[in-house]
């Protein structure tokens, strides 16, 4: 007896892999793509070392809606 049949996540019917036990197996066109990193997905930290914080203004913030006091509660 063949285990449940996986369908791809675009509903179109086609096999996406097949069950290996309890993991899924990806075609091998999916796991080389999969597991290459890009320079893409790292983060550019260039602009990151450049920044000046001292540039900031300086803001007063204030609560908008205060929590009511412990005492206000009880």
């Amino acid at each position: 007896m063949r285990g449940p049949k996986r369908t791809s996540e675009l509903g179109d019917g086609r096999p996406s892999g097949r069950l290996s036990g309890s993991a899924l197996t990806l075609p091998p066109r999916f796991v080389s793509a999969a597991s290459s990193a890009t320079m893409s997905d790292k983060p550019d930290m260039a602009e990151i070392e450049k920044f000046d914080k001292s540039k900031l203004k300086k803001t007063e913030t204030q609560e908008k809606n205060p929590l009511p006091s412990k005492e206000t509660i009880e």
